[in-house]
């Protein structure tokens, strides 16, 4: 009956929660991690305005996504013509299959990105992603991949109008000042 023993405290997956905000439209205060201070007075501060947006994946958009991503980290181990193909079609069939029965297309995701980090809401609940966990930002043909250190996370273009782009870009320039 090894499946009824107990788990040590702390293996469990974290739980995050949702705290209400409560924001003074007069306070000037911008509260910023230590190590990311100096580098977020390089950029421009109207580039960080919060963006709000909400997703619904399309099944050819991910596709898409996932068989430009494979291709950029295949490219990246150079390896050869033959052997990259292989593995990027199985890559990318492997995301597709697993977006397919997680039913990813039937769920809205909404979004909120700001200098504290990223709120994703969707059927599972609510992931906070500090900017600590991201690696990177890619831009691909569809839109932005935020890099994390376990996983990726697709932004359609088509879900930002002109200013959120902006701002998306000045959080892209802000990663990479502080990596």
């Amino acid at each position: 009956m090894w499946f009824n023993h107990p788990k040590p405290v702390g293996s469990r997956k974290p739980v995050a929660t949702l705290v209400q905000q409560h924001l003074d439209p007069n306070a000037r205060i911008i509260a910023t991690p230590v190590h990311q201070s100096a580098s977020l007075h390089a950029i421009d501060p109207a580039a960080l305005n919060a963006i709000e947006f909400s997703v619904r994946y399309g099944f050819w958009e991910y596709v898409g996504f996932m068989w430009q991503h494979a291709h950029y980290l295949i490219r990246r181990r150079r390896i050869a013509a033959p052997t990259s193909w292989y593995m990027q079609c199985k890559s990318t069939w492997s995301a597709a299959f697993h977006f397919f029965m997680q039913g990813r297309s039937r769920s809205t995701y909404q979004f909120t990105i700001d200098r504290h980090g990223i709120v994703r809401t969707g059927p599972g609940g609510v992931t906070l992603i500090g900017w600590d966990d991201v690696t990177g930002m890619r831009t691909y043909s569809a839109g932005r991949m935020l890099l994390l250190k376990r996983g990726t996370l697709p932004i359609p273009a088509r879900c930002l109008d002109q200013g959120q782009a902006n701002s998306l870009a000045g959080y892209a320039q802000w990663i990479k000042a502080v990596g």
